[in-house]
């Protein structure tokens, strides 16, 4: 008897390495692929070193360490294939190669370092699966360590997309000066969004998405800081979409300016790595708001990203 197939699928974020396993469905089959293992480690591959171009000793230690763990799950579920992404942090690293390369040696898995127009597609394929576009473009944003990608699409096209490597680390070691921020701080990261999001502005202009749809860890953290100003249980695996109102944002996002770093740390709700990156990376996405006009209609949250656009686009294949 032929044995089903297993995949695993790994993406090594600038913050957070997931690991997402699936047991396939049968070939020709309108079955989804069931889930076996879903869990994330906060690697934060881009600490001390991402603004600098290299990966920081530590940091390179945390990743190997990830991977070892990562290749006893694959092996204990005995999986048959296994695809694993690399992104801003580490194709903009001197030493990147060099961690693929032990990272191969050590366990192994082979890792592919992907272009950021190539993570932008992943990104859009796995935000599909989670929220219904609909016919009117949207502009999709993925806010990760090392790069954000923007994508303005509809359920079945992308009309314009571009990664820009003004992640929430990097936008931390840029703009983090005070903490609390102060209003000179806010101005400053403004200023150089502004400047560095242009092709992005003519972008907006020409196609006109009408919502914001958000993904990654920033997202995540602004759905969980609204059900605990709800009072609402928030599931260790949210739902793959979640909406979060203006009001809740604009009432984190003014907490968020005007606490330091212990204050945000027992924030209820608050990730922990997250609690000074989810200030700066706040600030960006006040100035997509505003600067897009995309105050219309609430936040949509999707769960699901570039891991899932890669299952997505095998199973499709």
């Amino acid at each position: 008897m032929t044995k089903t197939p297993r995949l695993a699928l790994i993406d090594m974020g600038t913050n957070t390495f997931h690991l997402l396993i699936v047991e396939m469905p049968p070939t020709g089959s309108d079955a989804e692929a069931t889930i076996l293992l879903r869990t994330k480690v906060g690697v934060k591959l881009g600490e001390g070193g991402i603004s600098s171009g290299e990966i920081a000793p530590e940091a390179y230690a945390r990743a190997l360490h990830t991977l070892t763990a990562f290749q006893e799950e694959i092996e204990l579920h005995q999986v048959t294939d296994v695809h694993a992404t690399a992104t801003s942090a580490v194709r903009s690293a001197r030493n990147g190669v060099e961690l693929t390369e032990d990272i191969f040696e050590q366990t192994g898995i082979k890792v592919d370092i992907i272009p950021g127009d190539r993570e932008a597609e992943l990104i859009c394929k796995g935000m599909r699966q989670a929220v219904a576009l609909g016919h009117t473009p949207h502009l999709l944003v993925d806010i990760g360590g090392g790069s954000v990608e923007f994508i303005i699409a509809n359920e079945d096209t992308i009309f314009w997309k571009q990664s820009f490597e003004i992640g929430a680390q990097r936008l931390l070691d840029l703009f983090f000066k005070h903490d609390p921020l102060t209003a000179d701080d806010v101005r400053a990261e403004q200023a150089y969004l502004a400047e560095q999001l242009a092709p992005l502005t003519a972008a907006v202009h020409q196609f006109r998405p009408v919502g914001l749809v958000g993904a990654s860890g920033t997202f995540d953290t602004l759905g969980d800081l609204q059900a605990a100003q709800r009072n609402e249980f928030r599931p260790e695996m949210p739902p793959p979409v979640t909406e979060i109102t203006l009001q809740s944002f604009y009432q984190s996002y003014d907490l968020l300016l005007t606490t330091t770093h212990a204050q945000r740390l027992v924030m209820p709700g608050m990730t922990p790595m997250r609690a000074d990156m989810i200030v700066v990376a706040c600030v960006l996405v006040d100035f997509i708001l505003t600067t897009y006009q995309l105050t219309d209609s609430n936040i949509r949250a999707s769960t699901y990203a570039l891991k899932e656009g890669l299952l997505a686009e095998i199973l499709s294949a």
